[in-house]
């Protein structure tokens, strides 16, 4: 069998598994003037050629933090010695999606966080959560976007009340489960309490057990809790500690 050959006969299965299934995007699309952690300025866009101008093409600079919209953390944001963006094989970039729902709670209480219930009950409907799983909170808070107020949602004495994760959870999807990586709706993997005295305890400790993290993922509401995949990409900055991420549901 030529090489060739196994080329198409790779394609051809990946077609018949593709054929029917919905492709969801889970990603803002960036811009000026967005939702950002406060100590970061916004972005800056230029365009060095411009068609509409009367160039021969369109180019632009941009700006940027790394952590802006939709973006990966790898190990290196917030670790010494931890793993940078090109240090991140691409087999790690292609995972199952479990989806952990805290909507409902949410609605009622925007400091809700998940709770090791919630992920037995997940459990019970579906098995145990896979090995090498990427972790998705759903909180709805993505329908808050790009209204930076509302993502923020502080109180009259500037504490911000968001969901966020808990220390239970995350060590258990990461200590007992062995989970990849995990993803949230929000700006910050520490809910908004803990953000407001500059706690980011949680953060840390995902990063540190040599995870990574998608933050401020988009359309969540509608996917399956179980049997999705997820594809997370980016470029890769030698050395990269953070970069706007392109990510997306097979369901």
């Amino acid at each position: 069998m030529t090489d060739s050959t196994l080329t198409t006969s790779l394609w051809e299965g990946l077609q018949s598994i593709l054929e029917g299934r919905r492709f969801v995007d889970l990603t803002h699309a960036f811009h000026p003037g967005q939702p950002r952690f406060a100590a970061f300025p916004d972005e800056e866009r230029e365009a060095l050629f411009d068609i509409e101008r009367g160039d021969g093409f369109s180019a632009h600079r941009y700006l940027i933090v790394g952590q802006w919209g939709t973006h990966v953390d790898p190990p290196s944001h917030f670790i010494r010695g931890g793993r940078t963006l090109d240090e991140i094989p691409v087999e790690e970039m292609i995972l199952p999606l479990v989806v952990l729902d805290i909507t409902s709670r949410v609605a009622g209480n925007p400091d809700a966080t998940p709770t090791l219930e919630d992920v037995r009950n997940w459990e019970s409907r579906n098995g145990a959560i896979p090995e090498g799983s990427f972790v998705a909170l759903r909180t709805g808070w993505s329908h808050r976007w790009p209204d930076a107020d509302a993502m923020a949602n502080r109180d009259k004495d500037g504490l911000s009340h968001t969901p966020g994760w808990s220390l239970e959870v995350l060590s258990f999807l990461i200590n007992e489960r062995s989970v990849a990586a995990v993803g949230h709706e929000q700006t910050d993997t520490d809910p908004g309490l803990a953000t407001s005295r500059q706690d980011f305890s949680l953060e840390t400790y995902v990063l540190e057990q040599d995870r990574w993290q998608i933050e401020l993922l988009a359309n969540l509401d509608g996917l399956p809790e179980a049997g999705a995949a997820v594809v997370a990409s980016w470029p890769k900055p030698q050395g990269g500690s953070g970069f706007p991420a392109r990510v997306f549901a097979i369901c």
